[in-house]
């Protein structure tokens, strides 16, 4: 439980990394920053719960709002929360799929940041790399139980293997 919780706070700070891109742009929408903190309450010893899944489904449809208002970088921002609030539900069986609780909200605010620079994928990478300090013992300790991460998802499955890739040296 100890490690899960070290995977779920390294996975809010990621997607509190891109918290501004979706409240700038839709700055009545609470819903990505309460699985944020739903996913930090959990870290730091909060219960497992239907209210922290409840607030991962409910930063999915911010999500889905965004994206459906064309604001692409507050969707991905939106996904981080989705992804870090998803982190407490890691499942222990060694499945390439599973790295997406891990390392899931780093890629998808690694998104948001080059979707809000005109999809540079420079500035992806720039994030990762600052994001990598986050990244303690006990996470890296975590990821490497699993495979590599799995083929596919788009960019944020490129940036997802790079971040990855990364860590793992």
């Amino acid at each position: 439980m100890h490690e899960l919780r070290e995977v779920a706070g390294f996975a809010a700070a990621c997607a509190r990394s891109a918290l501004v891109l979706f409240e700038c742009g839709r700055p009545d929408d609470a819903r990505p920053r309460a699985a944020i903190e739903a996913a930090q309450a959990f870290a730091e010893g909060a219960a497992r719960s239907k209210a922290l899944r409840d607030a991962a489904w409910a930063a999915q449809r911010a999500a889905h709002a965004a994206s459906a208002a064309g604001q692409d970088p507050a969707s991905e921002a939106a996904r981080a929360a989705l992804a870090a609030a998803g982190a407490a539900f890691l499942h222990p069986l060694a499945k390439a799929t599973q790295v997406k609780h891990i390392l899931g909200s780093a890629a998808h605010a690694a998104r948001a940041f080059e979707l809000d620079d005109e999809g540079d994928p420079g500035v992806g990478a720039k994030h990762l790399a600052r994001l990598r300090h986050l990244a303690s013992a006990a996470v890296i300790g975590v990821l490497v139980r699993y495979p590599a991460a799995p083929s596919g998802g788009g960019r944020v499955g490129e940036l997802l293997r790079e971040f990855d890739a990364a860590l793992r040296r």
